[in-house]
């Protein structure tokens, strides 16, 4: 499936129109029967619930709801838990929690995730954190209900599938795809040391597109791969010639280029 508007989608320098405008042009070029999820996080309850219902009436087949951040001092595990149970009563899709630390400097609470867990509208999370002991203690607290686990980013994406998460929602797939639908593949078959040595090469060029170099850097790496990742939208800013060596050295050091 695919994901839009999720953090390498630049949401939050995007307008609300621009969103949508996304999303459409997403929905109307997805083949029938590919999943589609798309980020409807806002910053208030109210503006969540609203970006929610249009992301579903756009087409989208779930909701990605990224954690409110901005007063993060003021948001505690009770005050999230009301937050999303009322995103997902009024949801006219099912709901899917996104925690992203590195981005929001906020872990979604385990206990706020263990109670959500057990509403009917919200069948999983996007936990980004990289702790798979959580991602353990999730899958293990949830087992008895209808809820999923997803790893957040490539890096860990073994050790997740290992630990029972379904499946991942990683920046590196925009690069590459093909690799990560693999190491399911490998992961699946029980076929764990071919995994490992995939895995291993995926964890640097991982870390180039993410904490090192950021959205600059998964967009060009795009490029030299044949996608349009295009410029970044202000107020991030391009990659210096310097940066733009490590990272290539970054996917060349493990095959990649």
């Amino acid at each position: 499936g695919v994901v839009v508007q999720g953090s390498s989608g630049e949401f939050p320098l995007l307008t609300p129109r621009e969103r949508l405008e996304v999303l459409g042009c997403v929905r109307r070029a997805l083949p029938a029967g590919r999943l589609l999820l798309a980020g409807s996080g806002c910053e208030s309850t109210r503006a969540t619930v609203d970006m929610t219902a249009r992301v579903a009436e756009a087409g989208t087949d779930a909701a990605l709801v990224v954690t409110p951040s901005y007063y993060r001092g003021a948001m505690s595990a009770a005050a999230l838990v009301r937050h999303y149970t009322e995103v997902a009563d009024a949801s006219p899709v099912p709901v899917v929690l996104y925690s992203v630390p590195a981005n929001t400097g906020l872990d979604l609470p385990l206990e706020a995730v263990l109670a959500l867990a057990q509403h009917p509208n919200i069948v999983g999370i996007k936990d980004s954190g990289g702790d798979v002991t959580r991602v353990a203690l999730i899958v293990h607290k949830t087992r008895q209900e209808a809820f999923q686990v997803l790893a957040g980013s490539a890096g860990f994406l073994l050790a997740s599938y290992a630990m029972g998460a379904v499946g991942g929602i990683c920046a590196l797939a925009n690069v590459l795809g093909a690799a990560l639908c693999q190491l399911e593949r490998l992961c699946r078959a029980g076929r764990w040391q071919e995994a490992r040595d995939l895995q291993h090469r995926l964890i640097e060029p991982n870390a180039a597109v993410t904490r090192r170099f950021g959205l600059a850097g998964l967009k060009k790496a795009m490029e030299w791969f044949g996608y349009h990742g295009g410029p970044c939208r202000a107020p991030l800013v391009p990659l210096s010639p310097g940066q733009e060596q490590e990272l290539r050295a970054a996917f060349s050091a493990n095959g990649w280029l």
